[in-house]
């Protein structure tokens, strides 16, 4: 798979939102989505970081900690007790794209936050999220590099995955696109023979398949 069957779909969408009478008024999130065959998701899992080349900007992210930091929204652990309220819990895990834990606390953080944060995706992941020191640079460069990392993860025979906005030029969504494209395709059993089909897609427009080589 080459960078130039991304951009041709990504122009190819683009030229259909151009001819739309009614414009979105919102930038759209391009979403990348690559439909599986052949691929038992009981049996087999993907469920991956993928580093970006270009970043998806800032996102909001919270951490499980010891005490209050700085440099980012804190629930320590004297606040756990707060959230055995559902809602409560609920909201939490809503209003934050991403959440960062203390690995000292992280039984802890399972066993209380666990239960929304898991199928919501968002819980800390020794890959990305959890730290040995809660020291304000160790925060700050995990969440710099949060915000240049996408989880690919199968929840059905697809994987759907956002790799910018609109306002992105078409080299940089190509750019990633491939980069998840490629982490993906090495994860696939089967590989080549799993593929169904690769889609690019705008949050309201027409999706347009990428031409698979």
């Amino acid at each position: 798979m080459n960078k130039e069957s991304f951009v041709k779909a990504i122009q190819e969408v683009r030229k259909t939102e151009a001819e739309k009478k009614q414009k979105v008024k919102f930038a759209q999130t391009v979403d990348l989505i690559i439909n599986l065959k052949s691929f038992d998701i009981k049996r087999y899992s993907i469920n991956t970081f993928v580093n970006l080349p270009h970043s998806l900007g800032k996102k909001k992210v919270a951490a499980f900690l010891e005490k209050k930091s700085n440099v980012i929204d804190t629930i320590t652990k004297n606040e756990f007790d707060e959230f055995k309220d559902k809602k409560k819990l609920k909201k939490v895990v809503k209003e934050y794209d991403f959440f960062i834990a203390s690995a000292k606390l992280m039984p802890t953080v399972a066993s209380t936050f666990g239960r929304v944060l898991g199928p919501a995706s968002k819980m800390p992941s020794p890959q990305l999220g959890v730290i040995m020191n809660e020291d304000e640079n160790t925060i700050k460069e995990l969440i710099k590099k949060i915000e240049s990392v996408v989880k690919a993860r199968t929840k059905e025979p697809c994987i759907k995955v956002a790799i910018g906005k609109e306002t992105n030029k078409d080299e940089e969504l190509a750019e990633n696109a491939l980069a998840v494209y490629n982490e993906v395709y090495k994860a696939l059993p089967r590989q080549k023979e799993n593929l169904r089909n690769i889609i690019i897609k705008f949050t309201m427009s027409k999706p347009a398949k990428v031409a698979l080589d």
